[in-house]
């Protein structure tokens, strides 16, 4: 199961996060322009993993050649992040991947869809949602189970009014609105 985690490390932080945040990302228009295509990712050869990440990695030596590149490098970042990880992040991350794996499939593809519309956000905007779930996660537990109930409530237009409000403080510096029930 430790070997499995860190294919998914990335997606379940952010995914786990999100499914919580009371803050909905709008989905983008268009995606962002790139300067130049990114290069195909090349083929990593199995040396050239450490021996902690083939020890890691060691269910997919037999395979290994056969990897799409993307997938090579993929696997070899997880494990360089899951070795720099300490003890403690290493449960964290083995208890999020349970929750995953307990999910139902059309969740996980929900929070699969959620993480690319994030990601296809300009950088200032991510940044604005990662604030704002870290001051959503910094509240009281009971605060934060206020919230989620108010948001569970509201109308679809609420909530893109409630964000709006929340975009558009926060553009200007200044502090949030204070939450309302719904009506």
């Amino acid at each position: 199961m430790i070997r499995a985690w860190f294919v998914c490390a990335s997606l379940l932080a952010a995914a786990a996060g999100f499914a919580q945040a009371p803050v909905s990302a709008p989905p983008a228009a268009e995606p962002p322009a790139a300067a130049a295509p990114a290069p195909a990712p090349t083929p990593r050869a199995w040396g050239s993993l450490s021996p902690q990440q083939q020890q890691l990695l060691q269910s997919h030596q037999g395979e290994w050649n056969s990897l799409p590149p993307d997938r090579q490098q993929s696997l070899a970042r997880g494990s360089e992040r899951w070795l720099s990880m300490t003890p403690q992040q290493r449960a964290g991350a083995q208890q999020r991947f349970s929750q995953w794996r307990a999910m139902p499939p059309d969740q996980r593809q929900l929070l699969r869809q959620r993480w690319q519309q994030y990601r296809s956000l300009p950088p200032e905007r991510q940044q604005q949602l990662r604030e704002s779930f870290n001051r959503f996660r910094q509240m009281p537990p009971e605060r934060r189970m206020q919230l989620r109930q108010q948001w569970r409530q509201m109308t679809p237009e609420q909530r893109h009014h409630a964000t709006q409000s929340m975009h558009q403080s926060m553009q200007h510096g200044a502090p949030p609105p204070p939450h309302r029930p719904p009506r």
